[in-house]
Formats: structure tokens, sequence, C-alpha cells
């Protein structure tokens, strides 16, 4: 079978510090720590700014070099909500990237959707030149809007060998259910809470994502993570309910479900 990465979609929060990393650590030491625990990380800083290789050289240099640790990264919002790049901006963004190809440690690329990005002719001709665009490069689309869950889409994805992004969010009219399909070889998932009361203008933005899994809403997975592992090369993971450390007791609870599982 597959390997499974498992981590959070960020590691570098102050509200962590006290719930995660011990109060005697440096924000530089951030990394270290977190790698103890988990094989992967999702970067987000990434959308709100274009990345610069020696960020990265420093990730690298933070780590391990005899572990498997994998860098997963969401693609710049000019991408996924502007909309509006240039060949020169796709370059730029996959130049960045250099260190984590050398040091063997890229995953995949995540291209998030707002939910007004609806599923129209004029919209997937839009996604099908952005994924060309980073042709030889792993990555893998999140959808926000359901309108996306179509056999059109899943053709368009497969096309260009990219990843479709299954979700774990509040069961809401016009958000995407709980899935399991795979689209290339890389197998993708995010737990983004199921704070269905905030999830929609919160007051504050941390709120959307507030919120602690139980272990069974975790287990309803386990079926879900068996069939994309029987039919794809890895697995990625990410919890997102990143407000005051949940992420970590989530993704690790997650950890152990599936360590104690004999059918994954």
């Amino acid at each position: 079978m597959n390997k499974i990465f498992t981590g959070t979609s960020g590691y570098s929060y102050s509200d962590w510090k006290g719930n995660f990393y011990p109060a005697s650590i440096s924000t530089s030491q951030y990394l270290s720590y977190y790698s103890s625990f988990f094989n992967t990380v999702e970067l987000n800083f990434t959308y709100y700014r274009f990345p610069e290789a020696n960020i990265f050289n420093s990730m690298c240099r933070n780590l391990d070099k005899n572990s498997d640790f994998i860098f997963s990264l969401k693609a710049s919002n000019i991408f996924t909500h502007e909309r509006k790049f240039s060949r020169d901006d796709i370059k730029q963004f996959i130049k960045a990237l250099e260190p984590l190809v050398y040091e063997n440690r890229l995953g995949s690329i995540l291209f998030q959707f707002p939910y007004s990005f609806y599923f129209n002719g004029q919209n997937i001709s839009y996604l099908s030149s952005l994924l060309e665009g980073f042709t030889g490069y792993e990555k893998c689309a999140e959808f926000r809007n359901a309108g996306w869950l179509n056999e059109e889409t899943l053709k368009c994805l497969k096309n260009f060998s990219t990843g479709f992004c299954n979700v774990d969010e509040p069961l809401i009219k016009g958000l995407l259910p709980q899935t399991s399909i795979y689209t290339s070889g890389s197998g993708y998932i995010r737990f983004h809470g199921r704070n269905a009361e905030k999830w929609w203008n919160p007051q504050h933005a941390y709120q959307r994502y507030d919120y602690m899994y139980k272990q069974e809403e975790l287990a309803e997975w386990l079926p879900r993570v068996r069939e994309i592992r029987e039919k794809t090369k890895k697995l990625y993971v990410y919890f997102n309910n990143h407000y005051k450390g949940k992420a970590v007791k989530s993704a690790l609870m997650f950890t152990e479900l599936l360590n104690s599982s004999k059918s994954i």
C-alpha cells in the first residue's frame, strides 16, 4: 500500500505555544519540534505572498537529513482567487521551489478555489490553462463549491494529472460532501472542522476553523482512506482546524486510529 503523510495546514501559529509547542522553545525551533510528530506540513504562507527559495533552504536545514518529511503548499491567491496570472508568475513561483525539489521534499501544490468560483465553461477553461502551466509538478485542486462535483471536472483533473481534494467540512448546502475521489497518483484529504454556525461570515477568521474533532467523526473516514490508498501511490491528510492547536490534537488522534486499524 502507499504511504500516508499526515500533518496540519501550517505549523507556525502563536496560539499553539502552550497548546502544542513548549513555552521554552523559540519560533525558529517550531519546525524541528513539529517534525518529531508528523511527516508533512501544508504551508499556507505561499497563498499570501510568493515564496522565496532561501525560506525553503532554511526550512530544510531545520529537518533531520534522514527523515522523509514532505512539504505541500498552497498556490498563491493570484492563481485561485484573483485569477489574473502570467506565465512569468508561474515560472517565478516554481523557481522558488527548487530547494524542495533538490532535497526531494516537495509534495503537492494545492490550488484552493473559493466558493465564488462556480462551475461553468469559462472557469473550467481557466482551470485547464492553469493546471497546464504547472505540468510536471504534483498538484491538487480543492473546490469549495459543490457545483464542481461532476464528471467533467474529474476528467479535467485526470487530463492534467491533478489530484482531487476530498474535504471534511460542515454539511451545508452548496459545500462539498465527504468523498473518496482520486484523479491522480496522489490522494488528498483536508479536514476543516464542522463549525457550521461560524462557517459563513465569522466575526473573526479563526472562528471558521475553531473545531475539535471527536474520535468517532475521524473514524468515519477510515473506509475512505482505505479506498483512496488502494488506488494511489501516496496520500496526504491535513488538518486545518488550527485554532489553539486543535489541528495537532486531531491529527494525532487520526494517526492513532490509522495505526490501530487493521484494515488500513
